[in-house]
């Protein structure tokens, strides 16, 4: 009509944002300039907090107790502390670097009014300001099965009651053991608006992988995964209801073989190839033809998770070749592009790919773990890494052939030395995950996967080696082990970090 502006879906208003970054990079390709940051959040949706402050109103008694320990003693002061919520939140929502929304913080002093309050319905997770009420009223707040998080005060005044209790009277119930099934000792945050940030960061990634839509090409999998256990897309279903949707490798070659013989699209990869080849950082050591199907199939994997409505794929026989191409920098366009890719279908270690991308805002790269040496260096190596590693600007890189098959095109990205990574190595049967924080000391060129980074473990090496398990790992630049630890916890998976 006329008047009116374009009208974008939410979906299509991402692709657009994410597309126009990369358009954006090949139009000053000529210019040799490194392209911009897409939006590593693709896809997501915001958390969504319902702050609930506890309180009691005393009444003076003589000669007898008639107040617990606390600063807040009455409804005006429960008001005031209210409207100072309200605005430690919203410095604090300006302050995140993720996307989170806080409802409107109520005030309850019995578990009658908690069971009122109708927009936790509307809640991912409950901030609970511990300042006063009884045990009753916070376990029917902790009942609502919501991920729970308690803030006390103690220096940032008015001094809260439950800075005292919560420990012994309301997490070990008067024993001298955890009693409480659904929070824990992590659950607590005294003062520091750092601290509580950093577990909303964690819940915001565990909320946007939790029920996470994915395609399989060729089928979901699992390397190598020991007998006796269920499969890891089975586990990935029950431990992160993860929403596996399968596209037969036939249907795939279908699709390219149709793509090969459709002049605009031949062009339109030919012409992102040699744009991209172009930029500054790139050195191209394989067939130009290899680069532009390479292009070729990352159109047709986003065309397919259109359809499907998913910002993931992952693909299965992918030592071999879709029609002659090998997905490997096919995917790794994909990840620079905002969107997650992983190869091999691997859904023992998908599932810490997808938490750490929400987690961090970054790309995270799949790879093979070796055996570290004794002075703790480890080589970490596959064909698919990201080049925007940090969110921000693309590493240089070389291409080259997949390894294995000397065919095809793959990706060697020059990873920052002296970067801090977090390494994640998930367990075949999803009961504990460990991982370590590290520094990148070397980027060689070995006869193995073409991305090759050799991390120093800060930690001891012989926990490491006596630690690892599963097959693969998932690195991502920045330390993220509090995040990941904090949310693995909410699904029933142990963290151990072996830098600590």
């Amino acid at each position: 009509m006329k008047g009116e502006g374009i009208r974008l879906s939410r979906r299509e208003f991402l692709e657009v944002s994410a597309f126009a970054a990369v358009s954006s990079s090949f139009a000053k390709s000529s210019e040799k300039t490194l392209p911009p940051a897409p939006d590593f959040r693709l896809g997501s949706r915001p958390l969504v907090v319902k702050p609930i402050l506890t309180y009691s109103v005393y009444r003076r008694l003589e000669a007898t107790s008639w107040r617990a320990w606390g600063g807040i003693e009455t409804e005006s002061e429960a008001g005031k502390e209210i409207a100072r919520i309200r605005d430690e939140l919203q410095k604090l929502r300006k302050k995140a670097d993720f996307p989170i929304r806080f409802l409107e913080p109520s005030k309850v002093s019995n578990p009658s009014q908690v069971a009122n309050l109708t927009d936790i319905d509307k809640a991912d997770a409950i901030l609970v300001y511990a300042a006063g009420a009884w045990v009753d009223t916070l376990q029917a707040i902790v009942d609502k099965g919501l991920p729970t998080i308690f803030f006390v005060r103690f220096r940032t005044q008015p001094y809260y009651l439950w800075h005292e209790i919560i420990h012994a009277r309301f997490l070990r119930s008067h024993t001298d053991r955890l009693m409480q099934k659904r929070v824990s000792y992590d659950d607590v945050v005294v003062d520091d608006y750092d601290e509580l940030l950093w577990r909303l960061r964690s819940l915001y990634g565990l909320v946007n992988t939790v029920g996470r839509r994915i395609i399989a090409i060729g089928g979901p999998g699992g390397w190598a995964y020991p007998p006796g256990i269920p499969s890891p897309p089975e586990l990935a279903r029950e431990r992160w209801k993860l929403d596996i949707v399968t596209v037969p490798t036939p249907e795939l070659v279908k699709m390219i073989e149709a793509a090969r013989k459709d002049n605009r699209q031949v062009e339109k990869a030919r012409k992102e190839a040699e744009q991209y080849m172009a930029q500054k950082g790139i050195t191209v050591q394989t067939r130009k033809e290899f680069v532009v199907e390479a292009f070729m199939l990352a159109n047709l994997f986003r065309e397919i998770m259109k359809q499907h409505d998913a910002y993931a794929i992952t693909t299965n026989g992918c030592m071999g070749s879709y029609a002659g191409i090998m997905p490997c920098l096919t995917l790794s366009l994909i990840n620079d592009s905002g969107y997650m890719a992983y190869c091999e279908s691997d859904f023992v270690v998908i599932p810490a790919g997808i938490l750490l991308h929400f987690i961090s805002g970054k790309p995270t790269f799949f790879c093979n773990p070796t055996f570290p040496t004794r002075e703790g260096v480890i080589l970490f190596a596959h064909c698919t890494a990201p080049r925007f590693m940090d969110g921000k600007r693309g590493e240089p890189a070389r291409l080259l052939t997949h390894f294995e098959s000397d065919h095809g095109a793959a990706i060697k990205v020059e990873m920052r030395k002296g970067q801090t990574v977090t390494v994640v190595n998930p367990d075949f049967e999803a009961r504990e995950w460990c991982g370590f924080v590290g520094e990148i000391v070397g980027t060689p060129f070995l006869p193995v996967c073409r991305s090759q980074v050799e991390v120093k473990v800060k930690g001891d090496v012989s926990k490491v080696i006596s630690s690892m398990r599963g097959f693969h790992c998932m690195i991502v630049y920045g330390d993220y082990r509090k995040e990941g630890g904090y949310a693995l916890s909410k699904v029933g998976i142990g963290w151990t970090d072996l830098s600590s």
